[in-house]
């Protein structure tokens, strides 16, 4: 134990001393500083702390435990957003930093109006504390006590334990975001996101080590004869009907709510974004989209694979708690010395999707809420300890309400992704009007905004539809877009939109950015194509 605790607090004690020797210089209490990296992020660093704000247990246990109990199904939320990386890429991306943008809801008071930011605003803090940060301080102090076994090294209860952990984590990476802003962020987030990746692909390749005896490709044969069903990656569930409402991932959702759902998370989700508009110029940004579409075409190895293997272990022993898979398999193939380094890596999983979520709700309320209708004349300063105070009381909220998070019948993965549903979707649909509908007024955007989210939870949760709930955002989608163009006829746009150069940063974009698309595009196609018919 001794062992694991060095090797955790060396690991974590670097990341934190690492990050704050690079912040020495920064100015941090001012606007741009504090909220965006003073717009100094480059490509690396960029694609290390997405992929760590994407990537955290959530998905190490969520979508671990889900590939256990259903196999390689749940693969289609990894691979197709190599895609919407690409449209970000060529697409969004390019025109968020001409407008010099700070927040996504920005865009949406120059296309539409104050209202309709103010709107979205609301919306996006309150997706952060009432979905992602309480499942993601739970999955990871899940993880962190199956794996230290906190509450027999404190005796205390199941419970106490993880509360303790809840506190710890919470509290550590409170601190990150409150202190350090963005740049802080985005630099342990690369650090530690280049250790998942490590210590993430250790443990399959140890496990099959171990089962190939000597010999990895041995013992993924071995995996896959065991139970090859599990490897594939087209579903014939249905997707409505009899049984919709129960199946994980038809394969006919990937064309309807889930490309929806993919382009509003890679191009507009605020957390994943502020990384990209604090980009030193559109040719990092362009470069660290794309090298994370690379690392997101390997993450089923780090998130998908180790739960075929618990299968391959376990059989069905687990199948009434899938999300316990992956701490048991953990436990099972990494040596003791190298468990405090992956928990480290695991916290450091843990504290990237918190902080990113805490930084991106204190820059929204702080610019498009107090600045903009309690304080418009607060100086640099002030806006930022507004920052500061809002990522506080979002944090002791989080914490509190993460032990209380109950393990869903079907995974907590899946309990994020519906829950998201209910903000992602009407909030995609407005935006993607902004850019692509020019016909759709203010008042026409506020009413398909209102419609789509009475719609999902009328249709999802109170009347419980026989349809899959991605099959639910795809017929929301449509019917909000038809929503908004109705109502624009009564009452249509009064000023054209334009897009202008704010000269923010240089817009020359990377030579490789075709080349780099078209490979994602097609490596993403033969995943289909050769695990299809597995």
């Amino acid at each position: 134990m001794i062992w694991q605790f060095v090797s955790f607090v060396v690991f974590t004690g670097f990341v934190a001393l690492y990050a704050t020797w690079r912040l020495r210089k920064d100015a941090l209490n001012t606007q741009e500083g504090y909220f965006l990296g003073g717009r100094s992020l480059s490509g690396i660093v960029i694609a290390g702390s997405l992929l760590l704000t994407n990537i955290s247990t959530e998905h190490l246990i969520g979508m671990n435990g889900s590939a256990y109990h259903n196999g390689a199904l749940v693969i289609t939320w990894e691979a197709t957003s190599a895609i919407a990386l690409v449209l970000a890429a060529l697409y969004f991306v390019p025109k968020y930093l001409k407008m010099g943008l700070t927040t996504i809801p920005e865009f949406l008071e120059k296309r539409f109006d104050g209202m309709t930011r103010t709107i979205i605003a609301l919306l996006l803090i309150i997706s952060f504390v009432a979905t992602l940060l309480p499942i993601v301080l739970y999955t990871g102090a899940l993880n962190i006590e199956s794996i230290f076994e906190i509450s027999e090294l404190l005796d205390v209860t199941k419970t106490q334990g993880l509360w303790i952990t809840v506190l710890i984590v919470g509290v550590i990476g409170s601190a990150y975001a409150i202190f350090g802003g963005l740049k802080m962020v985005a630099y342990t987030d690369s650090i530690n996101g280049f250790g998942l990746l490590l210590a993430g692909l250790l443990v399959p390749l140890m496990a099959l080590y171990a089962i190939g005896e000597g010999d990895i490709i041995d013992g993924l044969l071995t995996v896959f004869h065991h139970a090859p069903e599990k490897f594939n990656v087209i579903s014939d569930e249905p997707s409505f009907g009899i049984g919709a409402r129960d199946s994980i991932l038809p394969f006919s959702v990937l064309f309807t709510g889930m490309i929806i759902n993919q382009l509003y998370f890679w191009t507009m989700h605020q957390s994943i974004i502020q990384r990209v508009l604090g980009a030193v110029s559109l040719k990092e940004a362009q470069k660290g989209l794309l090298f994370t579409g690379v690392l997101k075409l390997l993450m089923p190895l780090i998130i998908i694979l180790p739960g075929i293997i618990g299968y391959y272990y376990f059989g069905d022993s687990l199948y009434d708690t899938p999300d316990l898979i992956y701490p048991e398999l953990i436990k099972k193939v990494l040596p003791f010395w190298l468990t405090g380094f992956f928990v480290a890596v695991v916290m450091g999983a843990v504290l990237s999707t918190f902080n990113s979520a805490l930084n991106s709700a204190a820059t929204i309320f702080s610019l498009g809420i107090y600045k903009r209708y309690i304080n418009p004349g607060i100086a640099d300063g002030g806006i930022v300890k507004i920052g500061r105070w809002v990522s506080f009381v979002l944090a002791v909220f989080a914490i509190s309400v993460a032990p209380m998070v109950a393990s869903a019948p079907d995974g907590l993965y899946q309990l994020l992704q519906q829950l998201n549903g209910i903000f992602f979707i009407p909030m995609a649909s407005v935006i993607l009007a902004g850019f692509l509908f020019p016909k759709v007024s203010a008042v026409g955007a506020k009413a398909g905004l209102l419609f789509g989210l009475s719609f999902y939870v009328i249709v999802n949760f109170v009347y419980c539809a026989d349809l899959h709930f991605v099959h639910i955002w795809g017929l929301e989608f449509v019917l909000n877009i038809i929503v908004m163009h109705i109502v624009s006829l009564w009452y249509p746009r009064i000023n054209r939109f334009v897009i202008q150069d704010v000269g923010a940063v240089s817009l020359e974009p990377w030579r490789y950015t075709d080349v780099f698309s078209f490979i994602l595009v097609v490596v993403t196609i033969l995943i289909y194509v050769m695990l299809g018919q597995v």
